[in-house]
């Protein structure tokens, strides 16, 4: 049983409404995915987290070493990739192409044994996981806050236990919209910040510190992730936990992360960071640390689906009668490629999503919707 084929994909989606949050605009969903077939005729499924077409070219440069090896070996294939790109490639988009890969190794290992990625993995832990919802974008016209807090009101509605709100244009704006969230939504739902490292420390201080009486589960990247040691001294002058870690690559880079007490929760993305291989040795590194594990998540269900059964593994931090529920970030905002591209029994349903036990990453792919989005220059290499 050998590797057949990679190929690879660009799919786009152009959307009806623009959004932005602190750092550009989006008008379009992008994204890379690619589809590993073997010798038994098993087909496996990933996606990478970053430029698609950059990640696109990296798939290209790594298939060459990965055809004709056998596609249960999923650390050696994975020792294989990284090898081939230390030299240049420590960090980036590469390291996405390779994690792109890896999801898809996973998921066609799991359909050739019959077995679920969780159980791969290791085993599954919890059945359930609790979803936040990333939504509260920015868009262009009417009144802000009345417009944010609209939008959580109905994520309350339907059934949701946390989301996570965009921060980052003005300290002032910002507090008036977490102020009107908060308002909204009531004192039971938890509420998480996103900055996407959009203040220095100062400004990351003085907001944090404002919105502290808002109950804040945590504030994402507050700051650069070039800067440790602010992230260490931004979490010794707040009560909110720091979260960062989406901007990190392989378990090198966590390390530096948890070395410097940079952060209380570190957010790798199985797309980005190395996939499911080294999002394993990551969350093991974190436990080291004591720090909490909440993959970063945008994509299409298979990047969702990927970190399902990465959470369901993971363990209980600390081990105890009633552990605290484990989330996920679950991305509301427009995307065709997220609700089209797979079909999944792992739904939000009451506020949350119970894992599948079917083979590999759990979800059918739909052929009908990657004709619809991709872009018709696409390759194919095989042995």
């Amino acid at each position: 049983m050998k590797i057949k084929s990679i190929e690879s994909f660009i799919l786009a989606d152009k959307l009806k409404e623009s959004f932005y949050f602190s750092q550009w605009e989006y008008s379009e969903r992008r994204i890379c995915i690619v589809k590993v077939t073997s010798t038994t005729g098993h087909v496996g499924y990933g996606e990478g987290y970053g430029p698609a077409s950059i990640i696109k070219a990296g798939i290209e440069h790594l298939t060459p070493f990965v055809v004709g090896q056998n596609p249960l070996e999923t650390e050696t294939i994975w020792s294989t990739m990284y090898r081939r790109s230390l030299d240049f490639a420590r960090s980036g988009v590469l390291v996405s192409a390779i994690s792109a890969i890896d999801v898809a190794l996973w998921d066609l290992k799991g359909k050739i044994l019959e077995q679920p990625v969780h159980m791969l993995l290791g085993g599954k832990k919890r059945d359930n996981i609790q979803p936040y919802a990333t939504g509260m974008y920015f868009t262009h016209g009417g009144d802000m806050p009345k417009k944010l807090a609209e939008e959580a009101k109905t994520y309350v509605k339907k059934g949701y236990k946390a989301m996570k709100m965009k921060v980052g244009l003005t300290i002032e704006e910002d507090i008036e919209n977490v102020k009107q969230i908060r308002e909204a939504i009531g004192s039971k739902v938890k509420l998480m910040i996103d900055a996407n490292h959009a203040y220095n420390l100062r400004e990351a201080i003085e907001l944090a510190n404002a919105v502290e009486k808002y109950n804040i589960s945590w504030f994402e990247e507050p700051i650069s992730p070039e800067y440790y040691d602010q992230y260490a001294e931004l979490r010794s002058k707040t009560t909110i936990p720091i979260s960062g870690g989406e901007c990190e690559y392989l378990r090198y880079g966590f390390q530096r992360l948890l070395k410097s007490n940079s952060v209380d929760i570190v957010q790798p993305d199985i797309c980005a960071t190395g996939g499911l291989t080294e999002a394993k040795k990551i969350a093991t590194l974190a436990s080291v640390y004591g720090a909490e594990v909440v993959p970063h998540t945008w994509g299409t269900g298979i990047a969702i689906s990927a970190a399902l059964h990465f959470i369901s593994n993971l363990d209980d931090l600390p081990g105890r009668m009633k552990p605290s529920p484990c989330h996920i970030e679950y991305d509301r905002t427009e995307n065709g490629l997220r609700d089209e591209l797979i079909t999944t029994k792992m739904v939000c349903k009451d506020g949350e999503i119970k894992i599948s036990d079917d083979p590999g990453l759990g979800f059918e792919f739909n052929e009908d919707a990657l004709e619809k989005y991709k872009e018709k220059k696409n390759h194919e290499f095989w042995t």
